[in-house]
């Protein structure tokens, strides 16, 4: 089984993962800052701009990982809208009232989840899992034994993944008949969790000693099979991560798309 799907590699592959981590966690705790509806929607605008020409995904991969994505953003958006405080009343319903604070509160809240939700997907699929431990034991001084021990973690679910399709077969040929209610859904779990749990304890004791075979908990200098370092391409991403929120912050006042600035309620 084949976690790898990418249609293309851009630029953004060749980015230090460590670096393109560090920024994204910056740009994160930036967001969570933000409190300027139109700032937080250029920045939306350029994050998917970024997302849909260079994650390396074809149309259809991009635009059933963004479905999710948009739901969420409706539903925290709508949230919101619908049961937020504001004086200005809009309409109100019973139990929901719909002011101009609070939509423009909601729109706020799900344009925030939209940008992590993308800039999420965008680090996740233009970097490769083995590249970004390796960076992390190179650049960031992650001890090999933690680094090997994610990585060994994440080559085996696909493993997982197989072994859960051969136990379903077999009680599927053994004609296993399920019962109902919560003794029959416990019984299931039963006959799924127990070999995938034995299993998984002797491949992670396996694995475990060969590690140690390996001297993986040594402190001593080790060599790496890959050697990641930096280029220009880090120094171009710095670049556009810059210029992306100051050309927000400069549209947002220039070119202002809500009538609105600061959108914590001041009531």
């Amino acid at each position: 089984m084949n976690f790898d799907f990418v249609s293309k590699e851009t630029w953004l592959y060749r980015i230090n993962p460590s670096l393109k981590l560090i920024i994204m966690v910056i740009l994160f705790i930036l967001i969570l800052l933000i409190h300027r509806l139109n700032m937080l929607v250029y920045l939306t605008a350029f994050s998917f701009l970024l997302f849909w020409l260079f994650s390396g995904h074809n149309v259809k991969v991009k635009s059933l990982l963004l479905l999710p994505f948009i739901l969420v953003f409706a539903s925290t958006a709508s949230s919101m809208i619908m049961f937020g405080k504001g004086d200005v009343i809009w309409v109100k319903w019973g139990l929901i009232q719909i002011s101009e604070e609070s939509f423009y509160r909601g729109l706020h809240i799900g344009f925030r989840a939209f940008v992590f939700a993308l800039l999420g997907l965008l680090f996740t699929l233009s970097t490769r899992p083995v590249m970004l431990f390796y960076s992390l034991m190179q650049q960031l001084k992650l001890k090999p034994a933690y680094a090997y021990s994610f990585m060994a973690g994440f080559r085996l679910l696909p493993i997982i993944a197989e072994e859960f399709v051969t136990i379903r077969n077999a009680v599927k040929v053994r004609v296993v008949n399920h019962k109902n209610g919560v003794g029959g859904a416990f019984f299931t779990f039963r006959s799924y969790a127990l070999p995938l749990l034995a299993q998984s304890i002797r491949r992670a004791h396996r694995i475990a000693v060969a590690m140690e075979a390996k001297r993986f908990s040594g402190s001593g200098k080790r060599t790496y099979f890959y050697h990641i370092g930096f280029s220009k391409v880090d120094g171009l991403f710095l670049v556009v991560i810059m210029a992306m929120v100051m050309i927000s912050y400069y549209a947002s006042g220039t070119y202002p798309i809500f009538p609105v600035e600061d959108v914590r309620y001041q009531g």
